[in-house]
């Protein structure tokens, strides 16, 4: 009774003192052996139940019936198909394979180790199939993604209970048939088979991944009614729901009412607002996660690591590295990590310490290559990123539609345009990748950046899908530096019927008509989006301080620091009138008087993000400041003289690239 406790006991680690009593009796009896079998099979090192059944039949005592659906488990998980055939040996020459659990423990068995056809064999010698039996082999199927077999099976049992339906339930959803799972729970509902806990776990994931959100509340309501409110695996599923469909504040409300908090709770919460784009909140979760002692996983870092990545929170970053290498590198999704690593370090600006997360990759996924190469891209690296490609080629790893966009950014970004052409045809016919819409909005937008319109024009007619509104946007943005006004004019149509409430297209046309001096044009343009009610983006910058995020809009005066920055600001001006710097106000969409123009620029969010970085840290630090939109020419060249004066190298990172400014060059040269 003390090992059965011990064995079974979730509070602590009852295996190991349930291992030490055995070890002290001197001839077990079969109850004993089948418990430590239990143990094990339950614990993740089922390997060792084996281990124990040998010595166990080497001593001459015989299994019976109770000891066999164990040993199969523990077959089962640790894919141990030759073991698990040889007890099916065993089982067959004692008799024991008409037994019902047994049978079902074969039938598993076999499913989990991928043999469908042996476990299907074992179904159909059975003398009588039970409910039990043609669950496992539904799950068999479903968890190979034999859908329409698991269905089969489903529809012939006569009596379904709820494992049963379960079962089938959760293989729709496996599958990502997600209307299917809510239709057959629909049908569930019609019988008297009570759902479960299990039932409503997988139900509301499938309403979640479906963004099925009023079903997903009558779900809610029937969980509140039925007594499952405070079951914490449904409430986080509940999270799930609403934060993928974009109701937080009310995920956040069921994440509060939890008594306790397991890391799963905090893991939800934290992926949801990263899914919605709530890049800061979701790294305040994190530290609060911190703060209140649970301990973060890999599953969290995957998380986090992409709010990094987009905020430019490398301090933050880097000590998740140190997290990761400290406590996580034997999981099981250790190659995921260390590529979300590459993706961070690339964002933030440090290429180098990408590359040497990528270098000591024992193995590399194809993802871990597709990041490099991306981050390689982002930094105008082109030719580092095709070294790694012809690298990567040489290792036997061939690429997918993704390694393509990464190489056909990185012409685009470099302005690359022969080596842009050869590799959108090398791609598929000398790989048989057909080109996707992000292949050719990559082609359009390097012609378009070269100012060849007419050839732009032409890809587009060949496409064999219709031009989204990115491939309008870049060919507007190609126009604005070309001062290309009449077809401008006609590319903004075309972006307009495509997004008609995006305020982007408004905005560039108004850029080309202000570039060109034509402010009755531009005020015309205002005018509309006021009449429509629509607004412009407000540019928002981002510098992470000491781990902390702060973020800047354009004229802020709401941070606390704001009098200091204002002064920093003044200086940097000052500073920048004595090298003789005369702004570009070009691209101010107003007409007024050139002084005020001067004005609007000064507050530029990215101008206020570098004078709080100036205050904020030590003379030589690294800056780093993140930008939403696209870096106007003005700011562009004003950055280049704030890193010569103040000797800090900047990297600006804006929705389409990254900049490295060191001793007043960038490293985009001016091309972006």
């Amino acid at each position: 009774q003390l090992i059965e406790f011990s064995v079974l006991s979730p509070h602590f680690d009852g295996l190991s003192y349930a291992i030490s009593i055995f070890e002290t009796i001197q001839e077990p009896n079969l109850l004993i052996w089948n418990t430590m079998f239990r143990g094990h099979a339950l614990n993740s090192d089922s390997v060792t139940a084996l281990k124990l059944y040998v010595c166990m039949i080497s001593l001459g005592l015989l299994p019976n019936s109770y000891s066999f659906p164990f040993l199969l488990k523990s077959c089962a998980k640790s894919k141990a198909l030759i073991e698990g055939q040889q007890i099916h040996g065993h089982v067959l020459k004692l008799g024991y394979d008409l037994d019902m659990y047994v049978n079902t423990s074969l039938i598993s068995m076999y499913a989990q180790n991928g043999r469908l056809e042996d476990a299907h064999k074992v179904f159909d010698r059975s003398s009588h199939r039970h409910v039990v039996s043609y669950t496992a082999l539904i799950t068999g199927y479903a968890s190979r993604g034999y859908i329409n077999n698991a269905r089969k099976l489903f529809d012939e049992i006569s009596v379904k209970d709820v494992v049963s339906w379960n079962a089938m339930i959760s293989g729709y959803v496996e599958t990502c048939n997600f209307k299917e799972a809510l239709e057959l729970y629909k049908d569930m509902m019609k019988t008297n088979v009570k759902p479960d806990e299990s039932t409503m776990v997988t139900v509301v994931s499938a309403c979640a991944q479906s963004g099925s959100i009023e079903l997903g509340r009558q779900l809610h309501s029937w969980i509140e009614d039925h007594g499952f409110g405070s079951n914490i695996k449904i409430v986080n599923v509940l999270i799930d729901l609403y934060s993928k469909c974009g109701e937080v504040e009310t995920a956040c409300g069921l994440f509060q009412g939890l008594a306790k908090k397991d890391v799963i709770s905090w893991n939800t919460l934290i992926g949801g607002h990263t899914h919605m784009n709530l890049y800061k909140e979701a790294l305040l979760l994190f530290q609060e996660m911190l703060r209140s002692g649970e301990s973060p996983n890999d599953v969290t870092m995957l998380s986090v690591l992409p709010a990094c990545a987009h905020l430019g929170a490398i301090d933050i970053g880097r000590w998740i590295h140190v997290y990761i290498n400290k406590r996580l590198k034997g999981v099981t999704n250790a190659s995921s990590l260390l590529t979300s690593l590459i993706d961070m370090y690339a964002k933030c600006g440090d290429i180098e310490a990408a590359k040497q997360v990528f270098d000591s990759m024992l193995t590399r996924s194809l993802s871990s290559w597709n990041a490099m190469i991306f981050g390689f891209a982002m930094h105008g690296k082109a030719n580092a990123a095709f070294d790694l490609f012809s690298k990567m080629r040489k290792n036997g790893i061939d690429p997918d539609d993704i390694t393509f966009v990464g190489l056909l950014s990185a012409c685009s970004h470099s302005g690359m345009l022969d080596l842009g052409r050869h590799i959108f045809r090398s791609m598929s016919q000398d790989y048989k990748i057909t080109p996707k819409l992000e292949h050719y909005g990559c082609m359009i937008d390097l012609l378009g950046h070269c100012g060849l319109f007419k050839e732009a024009k032409e890809m587009i007619r060949t496409m064999p899908m219709e031009p989204d509104g990115v491939i309008w946007c870049s060919l507007l943005k190609a126009c604005k530096m070309h001062n290309n006004v009449e077809l401008g004019e006609s590319y903004a149509q075309n972006l307009i019927k495509i997004e008609p409430e995006n305020p982007g297209s408004y905005v560039l046309l108004s850029n080309i008509y202000a570039t060109a001096g034509r402010w009755d044009q531009v005020a015309k343009i205002r005018t509309l989006l006021n009449d429509k009610g629509i607004k412009k983006a407000p540019g928002c910058s981002s510098i992470e301080i000491d781990s902390v995020v702060h973020e800047f809009i354009i004229g802020d005066k709401f941070h606390p620091r704001n009098r200091e920055i204002y002064r920093m600001l003044e200086e940097m001006e000052m500073l920048m009138e004595e090298t003789g710097f005369v702004p570009d106000t070009s691209e101010v969409l107003q007409e007024m008087e050139e002084e005020w123009k001067e004005g609007a620029l000064r507050h530029h969010s990215e101008k206020l993000a570098i004078a709080f970085g100036l205050i904020s840290t030590k003379p030589g630090t690294k800056l780093t400041i993140v930008k939403n939109l696209r870096v106007c020419r003005n700011c562009h060249e004003a950055t280049k003289l704030i890193s010569k004066i103040y000797k800090r190298e900047i990297i600006a990172r804006d929705r389409t690239r990254l900049h490295l400014l060191k001793d007043g060059v960038w490293s985009c040269h001016d091309y972006w």
